[in-house]
């Protein structure tokens, strides 16, 4: 059961399964704060605006454009690709390309039952098959 366990884990779509949460949870908010507090006022200080989403917006008949918006989130994007990618792609590639070439140790195979195991598993089972003596077998 583990063994099976252990080939499901190592799947390519739960392991795409998994980068798609890590990108959505774990990095988000390590991405967000890195951005909000460092890259955006950085590239915002560049064209003299106070945030990044400030940055080329314009307005056409009371219609907002912004394309610092966008650049944000293309930044955003990219950050959080690379971080997966290398935090956690790059790894489990190096991985399985370890097990196929048979330099990952794998789990050992069970040892085979000794023989007083083997004797005593069939003991228990013809115990468990053989007839239960009934009341007319007792003696009175």
């Amino acid at each position: 059961m583990i063994q099976g366990f252990k080939q499901f884990l190592m799947r390519g779509n739960v392991v795409d399964l998994a980068v798609a949460v890590v990108i959505g949870a774990a990095f988000g908010k390590i991405v967000t704060a890195v951005l909000d507090g460092f890259i955006n006022p950085l590239i915002a200080a560049i064209f003299g605006k106070p945030d990044l989403t400030g940055v080329g917006r314009f307005t056409i008949n009371n219609a907002h454009f912004s394309i610092g918006l966008i650049l944000d989130a293309v930044l955003n994007f990219v950050i959080i690709a690379a971080a997966v990618y290398f935090l956690v792609v790059v790894p489990i590639n190096k991985l399985m390309e370890l097990r196929r070439r048979g330099q990952v140790i794998e789990d050992p195979e069970p040892t085979p039952p000794t023989e007083d195991v083997v004797l005593l598993r069939d003991i228990r089972d013809l115990l468990a098959r053989s007839d239960r003596p009934t009341s007319s077998d007792r003696p009175t």
